[in-house]
């Protein structure tokens, strides 16, 4: 995968050049994970591993500033005029699963193509967790209580 991608969107010729417009792989992953967290039932972005180090980073540090936090469970691969993504999400407990994976790709290829002119040829979408809203977040490290056996 290339660090840079190159895309000229006008029909500039060689007669006439314009020049060329290059767009980061790192910006369309911003545009991309952007999107998926527009969409109404996306709890988060990643999977549960990642989440726990993203955690455990802004304990450290703080709130992440660069496009590590911003692009956390998106993966883009950009090859000159297309685009694949790959999106990790957790999604909110009672939300049509499927309906959600297709909101998210609408989005996603919707704000891609809008703002960098490139086509979107695939989205992949994993749902690694769904997130039940108890009141407050869940720390995996808390004692859990032991529940008396309902069968004998």
């Amino acid at each position: 995968m290339s660090e840079k991608s190159e895309h000229n969107p006008g029909p500039a010729g060689p007669a006439a050049p314009r020049g060329i417009t290059r767009i980061e792989d790192v910006v369309v992953g911003k545009i991309a994970a952007l999107a998926a967290r527009e969409v109404s039932g996306v709890h988060s972005l990643g999977g549960g591993t990642g989440r726990m180090v993203g955690a455990l980073r802004e304990s450290f540090a703080g709130p992440a500033t660069g496009h590590h936090s911003v692009q956390h469970g998106v993966h883009v691969e950009v090859g000159g005029r297309q685009v694949v993504v790959d999106v990790s999400i957790v999604a909110e407990y009672g939300v049509a699963i499927h309906e959600l994976a297709e909101a998210i790709r609408r989005n996603i290829i919707s704000a891609i193509e809008k703002m960098t002119g490139m086509e979107v040829t695939e989205v992949n979408i994993t749902v690694h967790d769904v997130h039940l809203d108890t009141g407050h977040e869940e720390d995996p490290d808390a004692p859990h209580t032991e529940h008396a056996p309902r069968l004998h």
